[in-house]
């Protein structure tokens, strides 16, 4: 029997998998690094950026509070007096945590994975909101291009420390970029901003040492699978139904792999049963097969939003290795 590194490798190099992988069984996260304030439930926080978030009770996650009072960034074209980046932590006790975990993983079996959120394109609007961000997409291209590779240096600063204490194998990436149903740009304009960016911050973990490189956007991006490619993703998680799975693994598998396929608002909701999360499973696996596929809920991290879904779509996935391996 296969590792669950080894069983990785052979699914996205299409080799010879004994079985489905298992949603982020692979990924060991060290979620204990000292990246910034997070939002929890319930909670309303303003992190070192000065980006206040909140997360209501009873909704799935936060986002930043965009009124007058709230918003750090008001004019892109004056954002170097606006915003002003948080120190990077280089502290060994800040690390410590994160150190130590990571040392205790068991590198033949998973890979140490380093969590990094949010992504370039979030920072844009969680500085200044959706609307704001887009409009300074065509309005104010100089000043966006200013602010994104002010935001990429921050990033590799953060990288460098990171990459230094970890030694990660692998780089867990959030950033999402579209809707259920489109990108939030169109592939020309994210050739523009955002490959540059994030060929500079993928191509340093690669440098670094970093094996792979997982990119969560639960969303469509479908458009924009050329540009991951080019920007050295090797595993795309989050990757919706409507993004038609099957043809991407057909027209891209070699080049990048697809982690997903099971929407978690079908799935991971009040009402969920084991039933309802099989006979997702079963379709996923069976239309986007063996290779260049992980099954698993779109999701952003390793459990489910309601308590038992996480679990059952692992039963799941195992029920679909033994039908179909």
């Amino acid at each position: 029997m296969l590792t669950k590194r080894q069983n990785l490798l052979e699914t996205i190099k299409g080799g010879n998998p004994d079985r489905f992988v298992k949603q982020y069984e692979f990924m060991n996260l060290i979620m204990e690094a000292p990246i910034g304030a997070m939002c929890g439930p319930g909670q309303t926080i303003k992190n070192g950026w000065g980006i206040t978030f909140t997360w209501p009770e009873g909704q799935l996650g936060g986002f930043p509070i965009h009124d007058d009072a709230h918003k750090v960034l008001k004019d892109i074209t004056d954002w170097r007096s606006q915003v002003k980046a948080p120190a990077v932590e280089t502290s060994d006790e800040a690390w410590a945590a994160a150190v130590a975990h990571a040392n205790a993983v068991d590198r033949n079996e998973e890979f140490v994975t380093a969590f990094v959120a949010p992504g370039i394109f979030e920072m844009t609007h969680h500085l200044m909101s959706m609307e704001d961000a887009l409009m300074a997409l065509y309005e104010e291209p100089e000043a966006m291009h200013d602010l994104i590779d002010y935001l990429v240096e921050y990033e590799l600063a953060y990288a460098k420390e990171m990459v230094s204490r970890l030694h990660p194998d692998c780089i867990f990436h959030h950033d999402d970029w579209g809707s259920q149903r489109s990108s939030f740009v169109s592939p020309e304009m994210f050739a523009e901003f955002f490959v540059p960016a994030y060929k500079k911050i993928y191509g340093f973990y690669k440098d670094n040492g970093v094996e792979l490189i997982v990119h969560h956007s639960d969303s469509y991006a479908a458009n924009l699978v050329p540009a991951m490619i080019e920007m050295g993703i090797d595993i795309w998680q989050g990757v919706m139904t409507t993004n038609n799975v099957p043809e991407l693994i057909k027209k891209y598998g070699g080049q990048i792999s697809f982690m997903g396929d099971i929407d978690s608002g079908v799935i991971d909701f009040p009402g969920w049963t084991p039933e309802i999360v099989f006979e997702k499973t079963k379709e996923a696996c069976e239309r986007c097969g063996k290779l260049y596929f992980i099954p698993g809920a779109s999701h952003g991290l390793n459990f489910g939003c309601f308590p038992g879904v996480y679990e059952s779509n692992d039963e799941a996935i195992d029920k679909m290795s033994a039908l179909m391996f």
